[in-house]
């Protein structure tokens, strides 16, 4: 058997997890209406069953009607969704491992003509979808107040169908993100000006998530660098003003930082060799999960430019820097689309078993 560190347990909070390996959360488009499709349990289940210690949701979309971006998304709005979302979690739960819900909002991307209601624009913090395109909603400052009540009331539905937690997702463009990005938030009031300001949105969602839940349910937020339209983007652009805005969403007192990039091998600066989750744990002394091409040898980027198969790749760097404490846990997503049962052959060190990744294991529902 394995004596690897991702196979130690971990307390986050007074939630005990049995390792370090989490399902990153992978958007699926199984949801017609909303409702998680039939065999999400299964899905779902497959990866816990497979060694997955805690499970993360696919995005599910806040309960407001500018939320959606992209179809067949599920969310928590109606009586249906939500008993699906049990039964999901009991089987997480059966097989031995957590789950929190994702929660998300798409913000600017999303167009007009799409459901629930096609004639709701996308609600950005200032109507910028980029630096030039100004063709979104500008929040007012109720509607701002409003979503973050609409964040908190979904995480306690979230607490009362049974997930351990959530996740706020604030990384890669959307929403949350398009507040921290001074291209896309032009605000003058308390949301907006410097970083720290643009911060504030997420500070407060936060806040209300971990106000209107109880003292043991998980309240996290995941972040990154770049976003869906740059890849090199930074919201900051070197480890100092990266440290000013760490800190300030750590006053809002989440329960861990999931920080998003391409390849977690990459140090975020050339002054560190730090990766996004290692400065994010050495600033904050909050528990970070690292994730970004785990087990594979390309990246995600290859799957939407034709070449769509990965094969196996060594975790012995990531080991070696879970032994160093740069991050506590690990998310991943695309090996285990195509190999549910990749955690149980890393343990019994089977790699060579290890199902290939291509591109069929996001069209097909497994």
């Amino acid at each position: 058997m394995s004596s690897s560190p991702l196979f130690s347990n971990f307390t986050l909070k007074n939630l005990t997890l049995k390792n370090r390996l989490a399902m990153a959360p992978m958007t699926r488009n199984f949801s017609p209406n909303g409702i998680p499709h039939k065999d999400a349990a299964k899905y779902y289940q497959r990866r816990a069953l497979g060694g997955i210690g805690l499970v993360i949701t696919e995005g599910v979309e806040i309960s407001h009607d500018s939320s959606s971006g992209y179809p067949n998304c599920p969310n928590l709005r109606t009586v249906e969704a939500r008993k699906e979302w049990k039964k999901i979690v009991q089987a997480v739960h059966d097989a031995g491992s957590k789950i929190f819900c994702q929660l998300w909002h798409v913000g600017g991307i999303r167009k007009l003509g799409l459901p629930p209601n096609p004639e709701i624009p996308g609600f950005t913090p200032s109507g910028y979808v980029n630096a030039k395109k100004q063709v979104a909603h500008a929040m007012t400052l109720d509607e701002i107040h409003e979503m973050i009540k609409i964040y908190a009331d979904d995480s306690k539905i979230c607490e009362d169908i049974g997930f351990d937690g959530v996740e706020i997702h604030g990384a890669h463009g959307y929403l949350i993100d398009q507040f921290f990005w001074k291209d896309t938030n032009k605000r003058e009031d308390q949301y907006g000006g410097n970083l720290l300001k643009r911060a504030q949105f997420a500070c407060d969602i936060v806040d209300a998530c971990q106000t209107n839940t109880s003292r043991d349910f998980i309240v996290g937020i995941r972040i990154s660098q770049w976003k869906q339209q740059d890849y090199d983007a930074k919201i900051a652009d070197n480890i100092e003003n990266l440290s000013e805005f760490l800190l300030k969403l750590a006053s809002s007192n989440p329960d861990f930082f999931h920080c998003s990039t391409r390849r977690y091998w990459e140090p975020e600066f050339t002054s560190s060799s730090l990766n996004l989750a290692g400065i994010a744990k050495e600033v904050t002394k909050i528990p970070t999960i690292t994730v970004g091409s785990v087990g594979l040898n390309k990246d995600f980027i290859n799957l939407y430019a034709g070449d769509d198969e990965a094969s196996f790749s060594t975790i012995e760097e990531l080991e070696n820097r879970l032994r160093n404490k740069e991050f506590d846990l690990v998310a991943i997503g695309r090996a285990l689309l195509s190999d549910p049962n990749w955690a149980n052959k890393i343990q019994a060190n089977k790699e060579n078993e290890i199902q290939q990744f291509n591109k069929s294991y996001v069209e097909n529902y497994y």
